[in-house]
């Protein structure tokens, strides 16, 4: 008897600990997730910036050539 309740004491225990062990894991996937949009953002507007800073450069060469 006192060895059945220790394996179910242990099981319950190991059990808790898998379902923190998953319940951190699916909040790294988020973590991991959200670090992804935000470096896809970045490079989405890295190019954006070039474009918006060659059309500002070609508007004052005609500027200062006019």
């Amino acid at each position: 008897m006192k060895t059945m309740l220790v394996l179910t004491t242990a099981l319950a225990v190991s059990s808790c600990g898998y379902n923190r062990i998953q319940t951190l894991d699916e909040q790294v996937n988020a973590f991991r997730s959200q670090i992804q949009v935000q470096l896809q953002r970045r490079a989405d507007l890295v190019p954006n910036l070039v474009e918006t800073v060659k059309g500002y450069a070609q508007h004052e060469e005609t500027i200062f050539t006019s």
